[in-house]
Formats: C-alpha cells, sequence, structure tokens
C-alpha cells in the first residue's frame, strides 16, 4: 500500500521495513500493520489536536507532571506554544503509560519505541496469527463473562495501584487474544492522584466493563466494584492482589460523594444514550 505520511519518517530511519495495511482510523489516531523484519507490529499515527478539541484534552491531562515550569504556564495560558506542548504530552502519555502498566503487569501491547510522533507497538493476535478482535466484535458465553470481568477488576485495580485510570476504557478498546483481555488506547490515561474526576473516569471504566460483561452475565449488573475499589484506594488498602468482592456498604455517618458522583456519571451515560437512540430514529 502507499506509505502513509506520518510512517515515512520510520521507513527512511529503517525503523520499520514496509507497511502491510491499514488496521483502523479513528478521531485520535490512525493505526496500521507494519513489518519489521520477520514481525508484524502497530504503528499508531497520531491526528491533530485540532481534530480532538482541547477541551476534553485538559479534562485528561489535568494532573500530569509537565517536563518544566516554563511548559506548564504555558499550557495554562493556553497560547500557541501551550498547545504545542499540550499536543507533545498527548503523544507522549501513552507510551509513558504502556511502559507502566506493562511493569506493573497489566496485559497491554509491550511499546518498542516512539519516533517523530508515531508509537511503534506489539501487534495483538488471535489463534490464526490475525489481529485480535475487539470485546464488542466477540460472543461471549455466561462462564466467559465472569471469568473476564473479574479479570479486567483485577486489571482496573492493578492500574490504579500503579498510579493511572484509564479514562476511556470500553468494550471497543479491549482486544481479545488467545489468553484472554488486553487494554488498549491509552493517551487520556488519568493521573489517579492528581485529577479531580479521577473516580468519575473510574466508575465509567468499571461501569463500562460492569454492563459489557453483564449482558453475558446478568448478576453482574448488581455489583458495586467502582465503589469499592475507589475506597480501597482512598484509605491506602488498595494491592493488586487484594480480593474484591463487588460489594459496598457507605458510611452512613459520613456524606457518600462518592455515590452522588457514581450517579451523576450514570443518569450522564443513559442520557447520552437516549440522545444517540433519538438520533438514529430521526436519521432512519
Amino acid at each position: 500500500m502507499k506509505i502513509p505520511k506520518g510512517l515515512q519518517p520510520l521507513i527512511d530511519d529503517g525503523m520499520i521495513d514496509s507497511v502491510v495495511r491499514s488496521l483502523k482510523s479513528g478521531k485520535e489516531a490512525s493505526v496500521y500493520i507494519v513489518a519489521c523484519g520477520d514481525e508484524l507490529r502497530c504503528a499508531k499515527v497520531y491526528k491533530d489536536a485540532q481534530q480532538r478539541g482541547f477541551h476534553k484534552l485538559a479534562q485528561y491531562q489535568e494532573g500530569r507532571k509537565t517536563r518544566s515550569s516554563r511548559d506548564a504556564r504555558a499550557m495554562g495560558k493556553r497560547g500557541r506554544h501551550g498547545r504545542k506542548v499540550q499536543e507533545a504530552e498527548w503523544k507522549n502519555a501513552e507510551v509513558d503509560a504502556l511502559y507502566r502498566l506493562a511493569g506493573a503487569g497489566v496485559r497491554v501491547p509491550a511499546p518498542h519505541l516512539v519516533h517523530e510522533g508515531v508509537l511503534l507497538m506489539e501487534l495483538v493476535q488471535d489463534a490464526q496469527g490475525n489481529p485480535a478482535p475487539r470485546l464488542n466484535e466477540v460472543h461471549i458465553t455466561e462462564q466467559q463473562g465472569r471469568d473476564w470481568h473479574a479479570f479486567m477488576m483485577r486489571q482496573i485495580t492493578r492500574m490504579l495501584c500503579a498510579g493511572l485510570i484509564h479514562g476511556d476504557l470500553s468494550e471497543f478498546n479491549v482486544l481479545l487474544d488467545t489468553a484472554g483481555p488486553v487494554i488498549i488506547d491509552l493517551p487520556q490515561a488519568v493521573n489517579a492522584a492528581g485529577n479531580n474526576n479521577a473516580f468519575a473516569m473510574l466508575a465509567r471504566d468499571v461501569n463500562n466493563m460492569r454492563a459489557s460483561f453483564g449482558r453475558a452475565a446478568p448478576e453482574l449488573l448488581e455489583t458495586q466494584y467502582a465503589r469499592e475499589i475507589w475506597a480501597l484506594y482512598e484509605t491506602g488498602d488498595l494491592t493488586p492482589e487484594r480480593l474484591l468482592t463487588g460489594r459496598f456498604i457507605p458510611d452512613a455517618a459520613a456524606p457518600d460523594v462518592a455515590a452522588v458522583l457514581n450517579q451523576i456519571e450514570e443518569e450522564r451515560q443513559k442520557a447520552l444514550a437516549r440522545q444517540r437512540r433519538r438520533a438514529a430514529a430521526d436519521a432512519a
């Protein structure tokens, strides 16, 4: 195929040998399968910030450490230099998250390098050597729903213990290889300790997994893992090996702020779903 402009520097510098085909094109980036010697890998080419919207970018980047005080001030002023810094931070965030999470034992694609704004990483494959399907593309059994949901709760816990929240986790960015779920798409990864929206984002991630696996195993829909995980995190009792129950009993003596935020987020998701249904009906 014709070499995309973003991948030409990697060809020129001998980091990839050829571009096999396009794998995915989304609002954040385009992903290609590339050949590196005898090995197939993924090359992720990030799109320009203007195509993403800085209001969303700023929300996710809250609490991230910048490389200098000058850059931090520039980002706050939202000028030209600040936008360039934000763009660089966004592109660097995914590889930083991948290395951190891989080191913490989270199942993510193995990162190889970043060059000229392109992330080169492992191609997650199925048993036949094809690109692994997304969770939303696979019919799962009731037992698989239970097993994989439990696995994802442990993965989310392990991520939080490493200081990160995915921030946009759903059935569209979980791949299924021969060993089970693999988490992808992490440029928006949230600093759990420094972001005021951390709990709401964690709850959204957890509840998206609950909804996805709950279609196969409906009893999962009654679980409260988000509140349980966050309560353990706030008290310093959360560890990667912590056994979770999916149950949460709020302290009656204290206002349950987390529960209120969680309810707000759930209602927001319901409202968005209603809007999508109305839009689909109008289009029909």
